[in-house]
């Protein structure tokens, strides 16, 4: 069974988020209905895989690898294969690469980059779904999540995991004490860290020490700057990031970078986990901390805040009036060879019982139309979905939809130069030049 590739990734994208987040009122129009039946289920189907071992590769660590491995132990006890699980860190493009060119990649990787499993699909390192897989899939997502996951008529990947990427989380203490407001605004934003920094302690902790955090800063603000249209050229590079929009996001997050009065020091050597210790640990260190919903499963694992109570978030704020928007990302797991035990992992992936388990255990929004939403652990993960319901501009994270040369290595492209700029956030057109050169260097 074949789909055709949407135009463009984005796009698909934004129908994909609300059908998937709203299944649970049965509201979406371009995809099959929950029926509750085995239809949706794989246990009942999967093999007898005993004595069979398989590897799997992805970029979580921590919180997030623990809560994978639990998905994959009920994987093994369901079909007695044995499953091993590597990390692949920031570095997932490189490591991938290198593990390909040595003959010996995973069974299966998921990854966080739509751009990467397109070159990967194009220069024949992974395989399509099965028609068995592929049956999971269109039974349990909408068609838009299909559609993202095709290259060239082929269906390459099941969504496994969604992030929403526009929440910014305070500590409740540190705002209550300063009497801090929940801003709306940039400009209410920047009103809200000042306060807090009045309050003698800094405002926002920031970690980029590796660079996706400072990218996904500037493409939450593009994209309420820009708007959709204009991000989604950015994206495709049919505008170059010399464009004045480019620089007009550059230079509202130059503002913030460089004033030194809201910022906790040392953000450029500052690793993101503990920019969020910085914020949430037995002694705060700054009253903010900008990423995606899988924070709450970083302050879960490093501290001793209580997510709901301790720790909340509010919508990145909007800029000159922009309406509603959300920046997400998620994991796409590939096959690198077609036999029977990496197939059913495959299906495994693809069906609610999968996402359920994650779901449980908090920090993991699944794209899964068929998962259980009442598992979701606590009133904050609930409000993180609906902000992906209420979203009128969805956006897939600009950086993964770039070659992976651009937007997903570590040390070079997007990543190196936002870092640049963060240290020097006073030459916009420095900053925009040296983006463009290294976009024409990986397009």
């Amino acid at each position: 069974m074949r789909r055709q590739l949407s135009a463009v990734f984005a796009l698909t994208a934004t129908v994909a988020l609300v059908a998937a987040c709203g299944a649970d009122e049965g509201s979406s129009s371009d995809t099959t209905e929950p029926t509750g039946t085995t239809e949706t289920t794989t246990e009942s189907t999967l093999p007898d895989l005993s004595g069979q071992s398989l590897t799997v590769a992805a970029d979580w660590s921590g919180a997030e690898q623990e809560s994978f491995e639990a998905v994959l132990a009920e994987f093994e006890n369901l079909t007695g294969a044995t499953v091993t699980y590597t990390s692949l860190g920031n570095n997932v493009a490189t490591t991938l690469g290198t593990q390909i060119e040595g003959g010996k990649p995973p069974s299966i990787a998921l990854i966080p980059q739509p751009g990467l499993m397109k070159q990967l699909a194009e220069d024949g390192s992974i395989v399509p779904l099965s028609d068995d897989v592929l049956a999971v899939a269109d039974a349990n997502y909408a068609q838009t999540w299909i559609d993202l996951a095709t290259v060239d008529d082929d269906v390459y990947g099941v969504w496994f995991k969604a992030a929403n990427k526009s929440t910014v989380w305070y500590n409740v203490g540190v705002y209550d004490d300063a009497g801090a407001a929940i801003p709306e605004t940039w400009d209410d934003f920047l009103d809200t860290l000042q306060t807090v920094s009045d309050s003698g302690v800094p405002g926002l902790a920031v970690g980029a020490d590796v660079g996706w955090p400072l990218t996904d800063w500037f493409e939450n603000v593009y994209l309420r700057t820009a708007g959709p249209e204009k991000y989604d050229q950015l994206a495709n590079h049919e505008i170059p990031w010399t464009d004045d929009s480019v620089k007009e996001a550059l230079g509202i997050l130059g503002d913030l970078w460089g004033n030194d009065q809201l910022l906790l020091a040392g953000g450029a050597q500052r690793t993101f986990p503990d920019s969020v210790t910085a914020v949430f640990g037995d002694t705060p260190q700054a009253g903010t901390v900008f990423e995606g919903d899988f924070v709450a499963s970083n302050i879960a694992d490093q501290t001793s805040s209580v997510v709901g109570e301790d720790a909340k978030f509010y919508s990145f704020p909007s800029i000159n009036g922009s309406d509603p928007s959300v920046m997400g990302a998620g994991n796409v797991a590939i096959a690198f060879d077609e036999s029977e035990a990496t197939s059913a992992l495959m299906s495994f992936l693809a069906s609610p019982e999968s996402a359920n388990i994650w779901i449980a255990r908090g920090g993991f929004t699944s794209p899964n139309q068929n998962a259980d939403m009442s598992l979701y652990p606590d009133e904050t993960s609930q409000e993180i979905a609906q902000q992906l319901v209420d979203a009128e501009v969805f956006r897939f994270d600009l950086s993964d939809l770039t070659p992976s040369a651009f937007g997903g290595t570590e040390g070079q492209g997007f990543w190196a130069e936002m870092i640049k700029f963060y240290q020097n956030p006073t030459d916009v057109d420095a900053a925009a030049a040296a983006l463009e050169a290294a976009a024409v260097a990986a397009y």
